[in-house]
């Protein structure tokens, strides 16, 4: 199963942001966003590519949601996905 991933954005360089993931900064491409994206929006990431903007008042349930499924799962899947990630980066 594929999950997309909240994060907040928190810098903009052309089509690409750079995103906080629960304390962890990733860039992001925002060629599939339909909508404009500005800095403290939030998007849902897969893969590497925002494919949608949070509307505001969608946000906290959003990110509520994702907390349950994260303290549900026993361990941090998508911490520990974005870690390997950011690892491989600087390899």
């Amino acid at each position: 199963m594929c999950l997309g991933v909240p994060g907040q954005v928190v810098g903009l360089e052309g089509k690409t942001a750079r995103v906080d993931f629960w304390g962890i900064h990733k860039r992001v491409r925002l060629d599939n966003v339909t909508e404009p994206v500005l800095v403290g929006d939030y998007i849902i990431d897969h893969g590497g590519y925002a494919v949608r903007r949070i509307p505001p008042q969608d946000v906290p349930d959003t990110l509520a949601l994702y907390e349950v499924l994260l303290s549900e799962a026993g361990e941090d899947p998508i911490a520990r996905d974005l870690a390997l990630e950011l690892e491989e980066a600087l390899v």
